[in-house]
């Protein structure tokens, strides 16, 4: 894949083309010597150079980045977000990251531990009050604005769903204005025991039911640019495509998490934020 994108930026160079992308591409430390030796020796008109979410490593960093501070080179924008070694693996895993909760949002009947498990209880828990945390509705929401692309799992127990949301969704009362799934603000996966199912903007679609001897594992893939949600569960050490959702995003999103229905609720459901990408393979 190194030498692919490495000929993938030299015909881009050749040809002037002011942008390179190659995110995602497994390029290491040996790639971004072989781009930085090929820019110096192939003045061109490149100015932006996007190398996110690839594992230049220190040595790599260090070359391109000589390479964009030269002022005999055109270059002017590099990008090295999400690099590192995790970024090597294939298909989507090489996109997870680490949500966050916002806790301002947490519905009083959810007790969050260590940032990571989300439980639904019957006691309410002494949040204080604030105006983006949701009233009525069992959701809350984590901190990560997401505009690129990114891959998460958790793990689930009882009735849940799974969300994105854009951050203005309603957060008083409980109207389908407010809950995941029920409104163009929010697309989500329902998680039971009776099966898997999507919602978006009041409408459901029923995917499969589920098996008492499947991991109660599921996993997210974003591709904001690409405008696409995507839903997998998993089968041992496989992840299955369950749906994905396609429109055009208009503003950020943000990862959510409701407990129960609407007009019930569900304690003892919980989500487990997983810490790393597991390596069930796409």
């Amino acid at each position: 894949c190194v030498c692919v994108c490495v000929c993938v930026c030299v015909c881009v160079c050749v040809v002037d083309v002011l942008a390179c992308r190659l995110s995602g591409c497994l390029i290491t430390a040996e790639g971004c010597s072989s781009l930085a030796s090929a820019l110096r020796s192939n003045p061109t008109h490149l100015k932006e150079l996007d190398l996110s979410f690839n594992h230049p490593g220190d040595d790599g960093t260090k070359q391109l980045s000589a390479v964009l501070e030269d002022p005999e080179l055109s270059l002017e924008v590099l990008r090295l977000d999400h690099c590192g070694k995790e970024r090597l693996k294939s298909g989507v895993k090489k996109y997870h990251c680490e949500l966050s909760v916002d806790t301002n949002t947490v519905h009083r009947s959810i007790q969050v531990s260590n940032n990571r498990v989300m439980r639904a209880v019957a006691e309410d828990q002494p949040y204080p009050d604030h105006p983006e945390r949701f009233e009525d509705c069992p959701q809350l929401l984590c901190s990560n604005s997401l505009t690129g692309r990114c891959y998460w799992e958790v793990e689930w127990t009882g009735f849940v769903y799974i969300s994105v949301a854009y951050k203005k969704i309603w957060r008083h009362g409980s109207s389908p204005q407010c809950r995941f799934g029920e409104n163009q603000q929010s697309w989500s996966l329902l998680c039971s025991d009776r099966g898997y199912s999507v919602l978006h903007d009041n409408k459901s679609v029923d995917l499969l039911t589920f098996s008492s001897t499947d991991p109660r594992r599921v996993a997210v893939y974003v591709n904001y640019p690409a405008g696409t949600v995507t839903f997998y569960r998993f089968t041992t050490n496989t992840l299955v495509h369950l749906y994905t959702f396609k429109t055009t995003f208009t503003e950020p999103l943000f990862p959510g998490f409701g407990f129960g229905s609407w007009s019930w609720f569900s304690p003892d459901s919980s989500v487990h934020l997983c810490s790393t990408a597991g390596e069930a393979s796409v």
